[in-house]
């Protein structure tokens, strides 16, 4: 039993612990009902029913669900099809994709390079990458009765701080409609066939959208920054990420791939009969050129838990430290301020989204919760203030990932009694 007397720490965890790498189990231990930490097994059960409601109706293939609170597993539940299409039931150890979830993890690997003193967040970009230092900002106007991009010089140098809390002027191709969008699409930029190096070489020739620090706007920044880890340390980013984070925190189902003898593990979106196209989604037995920091990995709810722990206890988990608690509570603090682009209520911090206030935001939630979400439904967050941390992890389609994150979040939030 681990106790921790800082204010930050928020959970006592029963693990039976072992080596570096080990899987050690259990995690926590079960609450005997959830309303011995404070939760409501009748709204949790409210959870349960909408679930199978959207199973049965086909949206939704199958989904694990988690509620940790007070140093204790108050909720657990596996519901649906790890593959519906094979008629496999959903699993506790099924690996999902997880997407934009890969954020957070890549963000804490920079910060232990900040730590060692390898580098700084206030660094340029271009001090690692001299390509990004090159990039101009593309101004959309109106040229012969066309829109054209005028290229500008941006008014201050990227910085690590701009990748980790996305106001670096790089942007997905997808989320818009201008030139600039259209120049990522065209340049097919997050291709998997490309590496790390080549990715960067490439999104280099392209404009910014805005100038570095100017406003937030969602991108492939943590890509970069995946890139500038591997300069810095000298090891390409999975094998980074295995070394100082999956095998300490005892993460042996997290990768960039999932291998051969896990593949009957791997969750899978489903195409209903009579149901609209499912979003593609990208292969996971195939091995990218490209690891992806954005959004790449595959995991398991067990491995997300163990990563959320050691950050809910400022940066230890199970005996393996991989920050200080002060790190941790940089990382977890709002850094985008009145900057335009974070909806109300909701800012940013280095890696995670940061809940600026209760009332503004259209979810409820406590001041200073962080947390995070992937393109395929998953979601996570830590609620220092309840001592609570959720994490939802299906595989669906981009047309209902948001309502049904949304749709946990509020329910879950519900469920807190006491």
């Amino acid at each position: 039993m681990i106790h921790c007397n800082r204010a930050a720490s928020l959970f006592v965890l029963f693990v039976l612990c072992g080596s570096a790498g080990a899987r050690a189990e259990p995690i926590l231990p079960m609450a005997p009902t959830p309303e011995e930490v404070g939760l409501s097994s009748s709204q949790l059960a409210r959870i349960e029913a909408v679930t199978q409601q959207h199973i049965d109706s086909g949206m939704l293939p199958g989904a694990a669900m988690l509620v940790a609170r007070r140093g204790k597993i108050a909720w657990y539940k596996t519901m649906g099809f790890r593959d519906r299409a094979a008629k496999d039931p959903m699993r506790q150890d099924a690996i999902f994709r997880i997407y934009s979830m890969t954020k957070p993890i890549v963000s804490v690997a920079a910060m232990m390079l900040v730590e060692e003193g390898k580098m700084q967040i206030g660094d340029p970009v271009a001090k690692y990458l001299p390509e990004i230092g090159a990039m101009k900002v593309g101004v959309e106007k109106t040229e012969n009765g066309q829109m054209v991009l005028e290229l500008v010089e941006p008014a201050r140098e990227m910085t690590i701080q701009d990748l980790m809390r996305h106001t670096s002027g790089l942007i997905y191709g997808s989320r818009g409609k201008s030139l600039v969008n259209a120049a990522y699409i065209e340049a097919k930029i997050g291709n998997r066939d490309d590496s790390l190096q080549e990715f960067v070489t490439k999104l280099s020739k392209l404009p910014l959208h805005f100038s570095p620090g100017d406003r937030w706007e969602y991108g492939v920044s943590t890509d970069v920054l995946g890139r500038v880890i591997e300069v810095v340390s000298g090891k390409p980013l999975g094998e980074f990420l295995k070394e100082r984070i999956f095998d300490p925190l005892g993460m042996v189902d997290t990768a960039f791939y999932v291998s051969v003898e896990k593949l009957g593990r791997a969750a899978q979106p489903w195409q209903a009969p009579e149901g609209p196209p499912v979003t593609p989604r990208f292969d996971v037995a195939l091995k990218p050129r490209f690891e992806s920091g954005g959004g790449g990995l595959t995991g398991t709810m067990d491995d997300y838990l163990r990563f959320a722990l050691m950050l809910a206890d400022g940066g230890e988990f199970a005996g393996q430290r991989l920050l200080g608690s002060k790190t941790v509570e940089f990382m977890t603090a709002d850094h985008v301020g009145s900057r335009p682009g974070r909806p109300p209520g909701l800012g940013f911090g280095l890696g995670f989204e940061v809940r600026t206030s209760v009332g503004e935001a259209a979810l409820p939630g406590s001041l200073g919760e962080y947390g995070w979400a992937g393109n395929a439904g998953t979601l996570f967050w830590i609620d220092p203030r309840e001592q609570l941390i959720a994490i939802y992890m299906v595989q669906v389609s981009d047309g209902v990932r948001v309502m049904l994150r949304n749709q946990f979040r509020t329910m879950v939030q519900s469920a807190i009694m006491n």
